[in-house]
């Protein structure tokens, strides 16, 4: 049986979750669909559930972290502002840096795990 390691940093805005691994795995969806509402089919969630996603965030940080563009001749889009870039960024560096430097201990909790 494979064992799994999962970091799960969460920042939370008074009761809310503002940044966490879901809010952070749609941004990436979003950038790489353009879409709200392929990011949310691509990860398996309402195009509601994304929008609301969208909107904690983007009320949560003090500057938006996705542009929406409605409409027009090719239809509208979705995109990362400069805010939501660094947001992805610095919240997987944190989670490498975490999982370097806890690499020892997270080798001898899987080796009390049973086989």
């Amino acid at each position: 049986m494979k064992s799994k390691v999962q970091f799960r940093l969460r920042i939370y805005r008074e009761d809310h979750i503002a940044v966490g691994p879901g809010k952070i795995a749609l941004l990436e969806a979003i950038a790489e669909t353009g879409s709200i509402s392929a990011a949310a089919k691509q990860l398996g969630m309402s195009y509601r559930r994304a929008w609301v996603l969208v909107d904690e965030m983007n009320r949560a940080l003090s500057a938006p972290a996705v542009q929406t563009a409605t409409g027009g001749m090719h239809g509208g889009g979705t995109a990362l502002t400069s805010v939501g870039q660094d947001l992805v960024k610095r919240y997987r560096a944190i989670e490498s840096t975490a999982r370097v430097a806890a690499a020892a201990d997270i080798a001898a909790l899987t080796r009390l795990l049973a086989p």
